[in-house]
Parts: C-alpha cells; sequence; structure tokens
C-alpha cells in the first residue's frame, strides 16, 4: 500500500475531528498523528479521550471513544462501516471511502453531543 494514499486518508479523516478541536483539547497534531481529548470529567477523575486518527504500518486508524461509552450510537451503522470496526471504538482504513467517510462524520457529531453532556 502506497504511504501516500495512508497520507490521503489520515488528512480526509482527520478533518472529520477538526470541528471539535476548539471544543476539546488537542493532544497530538503530526503527519501521522491527530488526538482530541475532552474535558475533566468528576465522574472518572481524568480528562476523556475523545478521538484521534493515526497512520499504522497496514491502515489508518479512526479511534472514536464515544461509541464506546454510548454503543447505542452503533445501532444504526451500516454494515460497510461495520466491516472496518477493529475492536468496540476503532476503524481501520486503507483506502479513501468517501461515503463512510460520510457516515463515520455523522457519527462522530452524534458521538460529541452524547460526549459533551458526560461529565
Amino acid at each position: 500500500m502506497p504511504q501516500n494514499e495512508f497520507f490521503a486518508i489520515f488528512e480526509q479523516l482527520k478533518r472529520i475531528l477538526q470541528p471539535y478541536a476548539s471544543k476539546l483539547t488537542l493532544t497530538a497534531d503530526t503527519p501521522e498523528s491527530y488526538s482530541l481529548d475532552g474535558p475533566y470529567s468528576e465522574k472518572w477523575k481524568k480528562a476523556l479521550f475523545f478521538g484521534s486518527v493515526q497512520i499504522k504500518k497496514n491502515y489508518v486508524s479512526f479511534y472514536l471513544m464515544p461509541v464506546y461509552m454510548f454503543p447505542d450510537l452503533l445501532k444504526n451503522i451500516s454494515p460497510e462501516l461495520e466491516k472496518h470496526m477493529q475492536g468496540k471504538s476503532c476503524f481501520n482504513f486503507k483506502r479513501v471511502e468517501p461515503d463512510l467517510f460520510n457516515e463515520l462524520a455523522s457519527l462522530t457529531r452524534k458521538g460529541f453531543e452524547q460526549f459533551r453532556k458526560e461529565k
């Protein structure tokens, strides 16, 4: 897999998270990693991880913690997006997939709405 394609995937997935950077804490912004944390949670006694994008050796990973915290968010995802899931909150991609990225953007928006209510 050409590394250039991974950078294209990374940039598109990063754009999904960027609108939330002003409301969350940016913890990584490098050519291969972009990560956001939420505010400090009294309930959990730490800042809550929100999401990240990372270039790995064989794919690009999109982590979205709200789907782990609120599994109901995954009820209506497409079978195609579900095939990209690794574990409970990670989606791996080897190529640009605009329709799935749009679905992931919608899932991220819904996840953010629930996440920001968490105290």
